[in-house]
């Protein structure tokens, strides 16, 4: 049996960070001129076949390095200009890429590879995004809700992101882990937002929480952890990723490369923390000392066969798809260094 957890000082729950943090949009649908860039070049140069992109995105934290890209130059010297344009979430963004609106879009995998399974439209993945690490994903609860162990999960009224999401999916699959029933869940469709104010009001017994809503549950609800998402089967499970029609990818190779060989660049050096905390305020709109302490999910561009299959077999595993997917067909192979 777990240790009963114990409610943290305020500076320790500031700490439960998480990389997926709301955001308004940084640069978002500037990106030509903060390149200083023809806005309305239409067509490639000698370096790609299609010069201007546009790029769905969510506002969140592990897209600093894309917004880093564009503030910094690396989609220039790649000969690419690239318009950023926020979706209220990975579905829309990913709906409206198989539709033609966006050239490439982040999303989570989760509809990636449900959309996959589906047939219709297929899918390829240009670059990886983010993964989780622990302290970043994390089931919270008020601690006068009768909820402080995995266990108290059983049964109980827990917010998600939304039905047949990561989050949900993240929850199952932890409730599985510590050997508890998930199956008569009362799940709340919730938006991230919403979710400290429900732990606050009793409207849900528990809630998967990600920074900076675990910051705000801890200081106004005085919510406590219950289980880190984000350890054991679950750590470093890849999350998000960008992805763009099969049709695209195969008619704009070089465009497909030079945007693999920026998020490179912008990963390689969002890996310094300096580079990217000053812009978390700007796009992510929290507050300097929040960006400051946030625990950030780890940041890649490579996607890795072995390590997204994770995802596709969760999926079957609890009932999301009803066949497996191929995440190694679906790669686009980056450009040799």
């Amino acid at each position: 049996m777990r240790p009963r957890p114990r409610a943290l000082p305020r500076r320790g729950l500031l700490k439960l960070a998480g990389g997926m943090v709301t955001a308004g949009a940084l640069m978002g649908t500037s990106g030509c001129g903060l390149l200083g860039g023809s806005e309305d070049k239409q067509g490639g140069n000698a370096q790609v076949e299609k010069a201007n992109l546009r790029i769905g995105g969510l506002p969140t934290s592990e897209l600093a390095p894309l917004h880093l890209a564009v503030r910094n130059g690396h989609f220039q010297r790649e000969g690419l200009t690239v318009e950023i344009i926020n979706a209220p979430d990975g579905g829309t963004a990913l709906t409206s890429t198989i539709g033609g609106d966006y050239d490439i879009t982040f999303s989570s995998y989760v509809p990636i590879f449900a959309a996959q399974a589906k047939g219709g439209t297929k899918l390829k993945i240009v670059a990886d995004c983010a993964s989780s690490t622990p302290n970043t994903c994390m089931v919270m609860a008020s601690p006068a809700g009768g909820v402080h162990s995995p266990q108290d999960l059983a049964g109980k009224k827990i917010a998600i992101s939304g039905a047949g999401t990561i989050s949900e999916l993240m929850v199952k699959a932890s409730m599985k882990a510590n050997g508890v029933d998930y199956s008569k869940v009362q799940w709340m469709p919730l938006g991230f937002p919403n979710m400290p104010n429900a732990l606050k009001t009793d409207q849900a017994d528990a809630a998967f929480v990600v920074e900076p809503f675990l910051t705000l549950s801890a200081r106004d609800a005085g919510a406590i952890p219950v289980v880190d998402t984000a350890t054991g089967p679950l750590e470093d499970l890849p999350l998000g990723g960008y992805v763009s029609t099969a049709k695209f990818a195969d008619e704009n190779p070089k465009t497909v490369a030079a945007f693999q060989r920026a998020m490179d660049s912008a990963v390689a050096e969002a890996q310094d923390r300096s580079k990217i905390e000053p812009l978390l305020p700007q796009f992510a709109k929290i507050d300097k000392e929040t960006a400051a302490i946030i625990t950030l999910l780890k940041m890649n561009s490579r996607a890795d066969a072995t390590r997204l299959q994770r995802i596709p077999r969760l999926m079957l595993e609890f009932g999301y798809i009803r066949n497996d997917v191929d995440a190694a067909s679906m790669i686009v192979a980056p450009p040799q260094s």
